[in-house]
C-alpha cells in the first residue's frame, strides 16, 4: 500500500510515462547534466538481460523496460528501483514459439510500454499485450487476439490516454488502430486503415506510435502508417481525416506545433507539415529521418536523421536554419530538457546543445555500447539504455 501510495503521489515533472514522454513530444521538465562518461555522472550502470530497444518508462522510484530472448520465445517486463538499479520484479509475461526473423533494425521488444499510478502497459505487438500491478507484479489482464504479421518484428509503442490505449497493428498482411480499454483490456474499437497501399506486403509495414492531439479543443488520435497518416476520434474509431505522404517502413511519432501536424514519411526521406483536415503547408524532401521523430521548440524545429544530420527548421515555413553533420548512425529519438537538444546516435555518443536557431558546437559524451532506445529524462535523471545496460546519468 506504501508502494502505490508513493507512485500516486508521483508528479509529472518527475514522470517520463511513455515513449518521449508525458506529452509524447521529447519535452521534459528537469534539467538533466550536460556531460557524462563510464565514471563521470552516472548514478548507477545496470544490466538488462536478453535483448531489446524499447525505452525506460519512470514513475515514482520504479524504472521499467521490456526485453526479450534472442529469438523471441520469452517476452519480459523488468522493473528497477530508481535510487539504485536494484531489480524489483523481473517478469516472463509471454512464452511462444519462435517467431519470424525481425532482420537487423529491430528486436521483439522494440515497443515502448506505458505506465500510470499502479499500471504498467507491456506490448509486444501481435506476440501479446499485458496490464500489470506495479506494485505486487501480477498480471491484471493480457491479449494475445489481436493478429498481426510483423514480417521484421512489431516496434510501434503504446499509447495511453485517460482510460484506453491506442495500438498500431501496421503489418505485412493487416493494418489497423485498436483501442482498448485500460481497466479490463476490452476491444472498444477497432478500425481498420483503408490506404492505398500498393500490393507487396513487405511495403504495408509500419511501426510508428499513434499520438492523441488537442486540435481546436478537441482531442484526436493521429496514427501514421505506410502510405498515409490517419486521424481517428479517440471515442469511435471515426476517420476524421487523412493525408497520403508515401513511404514504406514509418516510424516516428507525429507532434504538433503553431496548428500543424508534423508527420515523416518512413523512407522516403520527407517530413511533412500537415494542417489538421490533410491540406499539406509544406514539406522536405530526401532529408528527413526513418526512425527517429522530430521535436519542435517554439518557432523552430529539431531533428537529426539516420545518417547522422542534424537540422533546424523553421516550424512555420520548413526552411532551413541549420543543417550540422553529427556523424554516425541515429535511431533514437532527441530529447529537449531545460532548453538543450539531447540527441544520441547508435555508437553511444551524446550530443548535447542549445535549442536554439544558431548552431552552437556541441557537448559530446560516450557511453560503452550501442544505443538505439530513445532517453528518458524524468526530474533531473537521464536514463539511456544501451543494448546490454540500463544507465541513470546525474550528478
Amino acid at each position: 500500500m506504501l508502494a502505490l501510495l508513493l507512485a500516486l503521489a508521483a508528479p509529472p515533472a518527475d514522470t517520463w510515462p511513455g515513449f518521449r514522454g508525458p506529452v509524447g513530444d521529447g519535452h521534459a521538465a528537469g534539467n538533466p547534466v550536460t556531460q557524462w562518461g563510464e565514471t563521470d555522472n552516472v548514478r548507477w550502470k545496470v544490466p538488462v538481460h536478453d535483448k531489446g530497444w524499447s525505452s525506460p518508462v519512470v514513475w515514482g522510484d520504479q524504472v521499467w523496460v521490456t526485453t526479450a530472448s534472442e529469438r523471441g520465445t520469452d517476452l519480459f517486463a523488468v522493473c528497477f528501483d530508481r535510487a539504485t538499479g536494484k531489480i524489483a520484479h523481473d517478469l516472463k509475461l509471454f512464452t511462444q514459439p519462435p517467431p519470424a526473423d525481425t532482420r537487423q533494425y529491430n528486436t521483439y521488444a522494440s515497443c515502448t510500454p506505458a505506465i500510470e499510478a499502479g499500471r504498467l502497459y507491456a506490448h509486444f505487438g501481435s506476440f501479446g499485450t499485458a496490464c500489470v500491478d506495479t506494485a505486487s507484479g501480477n498480471t491484471l489482464w493480457q491479449r494475445r487476439d489481436l493478429p498481426c504479421d510483423h514480417w521484421r518484428g512489431p516496434a510501434s509503442s503504446v499509447c495511453l490516454w485517460k482510460d484506453r490505449l491506442f495500438l498500431l497493428y501496421d503489418g505485412h498482411d493487416v493494418q489497423y488502430v485498436a483501442c482498448l480499454d485500460t481497466a479490463t483490456g476490452k476491444t472498444r474499437w477497432k478500425t481498420d486503415r483503408n490506404l492505398p497501399y500498393p500490393s507487396d506486403g513487405d511495403l504495408k509495414k509500419g511501426f510508428a506510435t499513434a499520438a492523441v492531439l488537442d486540435i481546436d479543443g478537441k482531442s484526436q488520435v493521429v496514427c501514421p502508417a505506410a502510405t498515409g497518416t490517419v486521424a481517428y476520434d479517440p471515442d469511435t474509431g471515426t476517420e476524421l481525416w487523412r493525408v497520403v505522404h508515401g513511404g514504406m517502413n514509418e516510424a516516428s511519432r507525429p507532434v504538433l506545433a503553431h496548428g500543424l501536424v508534423y508527420v515523416t514519411a518512413g523512407h522516403t526521406g520527407s517530413l511533412w507539415a500537415v494542417r489538421p483536415g490533410g491540406d499539406v503547408a509544406w514539406k522536405l524532401t530526401k532529408a528527413a529521418p526513418s526512425r527517429p521523430s522530430p521535436l519542435v521548440s517554439g518557432d523552430h524545429l529539431y531533428m537529426v536523421n539516420d545518417t547522422g544530420t542534424a537540422y533546424c527548421l523553421d516550424a512555420k515555413t520548413g526552411k532551413e536554419r541549420w543543417r550540422e553533420t553529427l556523424g554516425g548512425k541515429f535511431s533514437a529519438s532527441p530529447v529537449l530538457a531545460a532548453g538543450r537538444l539531447y540527441f544520441f546516435a547508435e555508437d553511444g555518443k551524446g550530443f548535447v546543445l542549445p535549442a536554439a536557431p544558431e548552431f552552437q558546437t556541441p557537448t559530446v559524451s560516450k557511453l560503452d555500447g550501442q544505443v538505439r532506445a530513445s532517453p528518458a529524462v524524468a526530474g533531473d535523471d537521464l536514463f539511456v539504455r544501451t543494448y546490454t545496460h540500463l544507465y541513470c546519468i546525474g550528478k
